[in-house]
């Protein structure tokens, strides 16, 4: 009995024990769903809160992006606009000029039409004198039939005898003293038809010009290539030589320069620059070096070309430079290079119509005008033909080559057959029309005669002529040139052009000097 009691008794206070458990269990449970709620609900309003601050930053963004898309675009309208604008001026200008010339034309045609009126006027006019003329020659033939007893036509007949027997024997003379003129002059008549011949080769004609153009894809490059202030342009000017025109030509940058070598250095020096993007003074002189450089060797394959092209071998390596450098020069404003290869060919044709040996009539002809690219200043004042058979000797040339390059110009006397071919071929090439303009050599001949004086005066390290011979600017060592020297060196300079040159307007005279420091950080 007791035993079972305490079985019941255990078993109860188990169940109790039980249910006392779960319901603290359920306390605790309730106890955690209600924090985890509360946490849920902080979670979610900070979540809120969150996403309302990411909305207000997207949207700020995007009104950020719409406002420069928005500046981007009205940028974009207002270069169409001006774009649109230049157009209809063009177009309003050639209107007027179309209406203009249509007005002339008008004005033209009814001063026509008024001399076709006065043309049909007079050959009414002549034809009834024509007619008068005709019955009183009708007339008069009558009478004189009548007085001498003999028809027209007998009178005729018996005029065109006696003519005819004196004509026969006065045709007989001509034809025995031209047959026998014939016979003395028929070599050189035969040599002339010769020239003739060669004269009428047809070749293209190349006139040098003092400018190139430099295209570039967008005008916000100009803004970069004249830099701050104007600093890379006048470095680049500095550098090279060539004035640099930035104008308001689309897409386009004008180089000038009577030297066509400069121009090339140039053009190139912008070309790299503009390609890699970093313009400024100290990469400019280097991209200007490099660039000399490489037209050096450019004037080399050039020579080497040209002599393979002709088929002339055993050229010394300097006649080869030379020949290279005529690229870069003109005679009268036709290119040497082209001119002298012309030469050469016309020389080759000639001497093989004569019987001469072809190869050193080429020779000749390609060579005989070296003398006009010299590599000093000092050579300059010597005579060309000279000069060119001075370099000849030096380089082994044959005696035939050197005589016919001094003497095509009559400056030695002519010793062999091949000189006056090449001076022959020489005027042949020259004289063609269009070949050559007096007026543009003279032009450049009298910009290196403005720098020639500037390099004169002492201390003057480089001097270029620009804007078409109406500036010199004169580069001077500072070194050896003062502030207050400078301004009395450009003084004298005036002063000397003034008195040893003949030039339409003003020539302006800008002497630069400047001082650099340089050092290096290692």
């Amino acid at each position: 009995m007791d035993s079972t009691m305490i079985i019941i008794v255990g078993i109860v206070g188990l169940a109790i024990g039980f249910a006392i458990a779960k319901f603290m269990e359920k306390g605790r449970a309730s106890k955690t769903i209600a924090n985890a709620k509360k946490d849920a609900a902080q979670i979610l309003k900070e979540a809120n809160l969150e996403g309302e601050n990411i909305k207000k930053d997207k949207i700020l963004q995007a009104k950020e992006k719409f406002l420069e898309l928005k500046a981007e675009h009205e940028k974009v309208i207002i270069n169409k606009d001006k774009k649109i604008n230049e157009a209809e001026k063009r177009t309003r200008d050639k209107e007027s000029q179309i209406s203009s010339e249509l007005a002339k034309n008008k004005q033209l045609n009814s001063q026509l039409d008024g001399k076709l009126k006065d043309m049909e006027n007079r050959k009414e006019y002549y034809e009834k004198k024509q007619s008068e003329v005709d019955k009183l020659h009708k007339s008069q033939v009558q009478q004189l039939e009548v007085i001498s007893g003999l028809s027209a036509d007998e009178a005729k007949n018996q005029l065109i005898e006696s003519l005819r027997e004196t004509a026969k024997t006065d045709a007989m003379g001509y034809i025995q003293t031209t047959v026998e003129e014939a016979k003395l002059t028929a070599q050189q008549e035969a040599r002339k038809i010769v020239i003739n011949t060669i004269q009428r080769i047809g070749t293209e004609e190349a006139v040098e010009n003092c400018v190139s153009v430099f295209n570039i894809e967008s005008d916000d490059v100009k803004g970069r290539i004249i830099g701050r202030e104007g600093r890379n342009i006048r470095a680049l000017e500095s550098a090279t030589g060539v004035e640099i025109i930035v104008d308001d030509t689309p897409e386009a940058i004008i180089l000038s320069c009577f030297d066509s070598v400069r121009r090339e250095v140039a053009r190139l020096s912008l070309h790299k620059l503009v390609t890699d993007g970093r313009i400024h003074p100290a990469r400019i002189e280097e991209i200007v070096k490099k660039t000399e450089k490489q037209i050096e060797g450019e004037i080399v394959e050039i020579g080497k070309r040209t002599v393979i092209d002709l088929g002339i071998h055993g050229l010394h390596p300097e006649l080869i430079k030379a020949v290279g450098r005529m690229k870069y020069r003109s005679s009268y404003g036709q290119n040497l290079l082209q001119h002298s290869r012309e030469v050469a060919k016309l020389c080759g044709v000639m001497a093989s119509e004569l019987g001469l040996n072809p190869k050193i009539a080429k020779r000749a002809g390609l060579l005989h005008d070296i003398g006009k690219v010299p590599n000093t200043e000092a050579e300059v004042e010597t005579p060309h033909a000279i000069l060119g058979m001075q370099w000849a000797e030096k380089y082994g040339e044959k005696e035939e080559v050197c005589n016919a390059i001094g003497a095509h110009h009559d400056e030695i006397e002519m010793k062999t057959l091949i000189a006056p071919i090449v001076q022959v071929c020489d005027a042949i090439s020259g004289a063609r029309p269009g070949a050559r303009r007096q007026v543009l050599d003279s032009y450049i001949q009298r910009l290196k005669d403005l720098e020639e004086i500037a390099f004169g005066f002492s201390g003057v390290q480089k001097a270029y002529a620009i804007q078409a011979g109406r500036e010199l600017r004169v580069i001077v060592e500072s070194e050896k040139v003062n502030d207050e020297k400078a301004a009395q060196l450009s003084f004298e300079i005036s002063q000397k052009i003034q008195t040893d040159m003949t030039y339409p307007g003003q020539v302006k005279i800008t002497v630069i000097r400047e001082t650099r420091a340089v050092n290096v950080a290692k």
